[in-house]
């Protein structure tokens, strides 16, 4: 099955449709159909997009991506520091972190 990717604007107007179908009494089964969703995504978007306008909706996306670029950034600098460092001291002053808790 193809998985579609909507975009905010998409998300929010598909949101406003079942809305006004729910609203006219039909189901949200019907609603989703209709608009070519499954039943679980009108949910799953009304709890990320609750309440959004169509230009908030827009910023919070923009936001989103900002934000995953700027860890990006974040993580290399911190990768190419930790290889500087490595490389810079000796083998005897590294230090190993690990990822779990060991007991």
């Amino acid at each position: 099955m193809v998985r579609k990717k909507h975009g905010a604007e998409q998300i929010v107007a598909i949101l406003r449709q079942i809305e006004v179908e729910l609203a006219n009494h039909k189901s949200t089964g019907q609603a989703c159909k209709e608009a070519g969703i499954t039943q679980q995504t009108p949910y799953r978007w009304r709890k990320e997009y609750g309440g959004l306008k169509l230009e908030q909706a827009r910023r919070l996306k923009a936001l989103e991506k900002e934000n995953n670029r700027l860890r990006r950034l974040v993580t290399a600098s911190l990768v190419q520091s930790t290889n500087a460092t490595a490389s810079a001291g000796s083998a005897s002053h590294t230090r190993v972190l690990y990822s779990r808790s060991w007991r």
